[in-house]
């Protein structure tokens, strides 16, 4: 598994689409950031060749995931293999075959995006053979929170999803003691990414009390 060692919890600021956004995440610096890549039904989705252009702007500190949802094998993997993504992020109904063999043919980490609605998704989701798995309420991006305590205590490293903001930031991490948490429609206004709002939540992060 190639994850990390952590203690603190780490931030991720997902969506970005224009040069705006990687100007406000560099100056926030959060640890990573996404784009959806190829996935016409969000309004947040940029083009494969978008995303090398946006990250060449990117600070070198901020790790650029890509969400992908049921793209293929071959888009997921040219835009690892020429350094454009640190990481893939797979949002769709990608199976653990699709993950073997994503992991077979690159080195860099895997995270699965898995809906959590009862106990038995739960448990799906920690059997995934993915680096980091995503805890999510649903499609993404609602702005929605799940059912937190349907979370157990986890060895393995997670990312948290779905209606985090301001409001319940510091608490998701207290309680809920997340690898990373993923902000996306929470830091934005009429549908735009805002510094400001991302310069709050990532303050937040770094000065939230951890156990």
């Amino acid at each position: 598994m190639k994850t990390e060692n952590f203690s603190k919890t780490k931030i991720k600021i997902c969506g970005l689409r224009r040069r705006e956004d990687i100007l406000a995440v560099n100056e926030a610096n959060p640890d990573y950031c996404g784009f959806i890549v190829e996935f016409p039904k969000s309004f947040r989705s940029v083009t494969a060749d978008e995303v090398r252009e946006l990250v060449k702007n990117l600070s070198p500190e901020i790790q650029p995931v890509g969400v992908f949802v049921n793209a293929s094998m071959e888009l997921v993997r040219s835009l690892l293999d020429d350094g454009t993504l640190a990481m893939a992020q797979l949002h769709g109904q990608e199976n653990e075959s699709y993950i073997a063999e994503l992991k077979a043919h690159t080195d860099k980490p895997v995270i699965k995006a898995f809906s959590i609605k009862t106990a038995d998704d739960m448990e799906n989701a920690l059997q995934s053979p993915a680096d980091y798995i995503l805890l999510d309420q649903g499609s993404g991006g609602t702005g929605k929170t799940f059912d937190w305590s349907l979370i157990p205590k986890i060895e393995r490293p997670f990312f948290l999803a779905g209606g985090i903001g301001e409001e319940n930031l510091e608490q998701a991490i207290r309680e809920i003691h997340p690898f990373a948490v993923d902000l996306s429609s929470s830091v934005e206004t009429e549908k735009w990414k805002d510094p400001e709002k991302i310069r709050r939540v990532v303050d937040i992060v770094r000065k939230a009390v951890q156990d």
